[in-house]
């Protein structure tokens, strides 16, 4: 696989690059490495992978409650594709160093 690296924005600030070693169609994954700004929005993602741990484990939970928080990662960030365009939709969890996404050219009609 050649070496990718993708761009997590906020407000036109790289706030942290995710260098992909795998990936299993349509899900990448890789190696997150945070930069100055992300620690803001940490808590963000903290908050979008507890709500979805207990979504995948069964338990009864508001599924709004994750598309809530989710739609706040959206709302304020943007992913970069390596050729340096932004792509139109994304879904991305970040857990300390490991972030799996996958993303579309198509803007989301959800939410």
């Amino acid at each position: 696989m050649e070496e990718q690296i993708w761009r997590l924005r906020r407000g036109g600030e790289v706030i942290g690059e995710i260098r992909v070693d795998s990936g299993d169609f349509p899900w990448l994954s890789g190696r997150f490495a945070a930069r100055a700004g992300y620690a803001a929005v940490e808590p963000l993602f903290a908050e979008e992978l507890a709500l979805l741990e207990v979504i995948e484990s069964g338990e009864e939970i508001d599924h709004d409650a994750w598309e809530a928080a989710y739609a706040r990662i959206a709302d304020e960030m943007e992913l970069v594709a390596p050729d340096g365009r932004p792509v139109a939709g994304f879904l991305l969890h970040i857990s300390g160093p490991d972030a799996w996404f996958r993303w579309s050219d198509v803007p989301s009609t959800e939410g």
